[in-house]
């Protein structure tokens, strides 16, 4: 399996975005400027919250002010590590 990045988050945790799920994450044209934000999102994140359905899930959020959105990376952890298993711009912060 072929990754675009693998770094260590905010916690400590190894995290991967293989590029299977970059490729994925590519059909919203907007993310295609965005992996070092992915990145960034995911080692400083403005917040972290459990996935509202799985617990083996945490959504990282990065905030952009000047367009009062967030960027969502969300992550499934298997076996303690993480993979990214997508991206995007919102607006809500999904929680519990």
């Amino acid at each position: 399996m072929s990754y675009i990045f693998e770094i260590i988050d905010k916690s400590g945790r190894k995290i991967r975005l293989t590029e299977f799920k970059w490729s994925y994450i590519l059909k919203h044209k907007y993310m295609a400027n965005k992996l070092e934000d992915i990145k960034r999102a995911l080692t400083n994140p403005t917040l972290i919250v459990p996935h509202k359905f799985e617990d083996s899930k945490r959504n990282y959020y990065l905030y952009y002010k000047e367009i009062k959105r967030y960027v969502l990376v969300s992550v499934k952890y298997l076996n303690g590590e993480g993979y990214v298993v997508t991206a995007f711009i919102t607006r809500k912060i999904m929680k519990r």
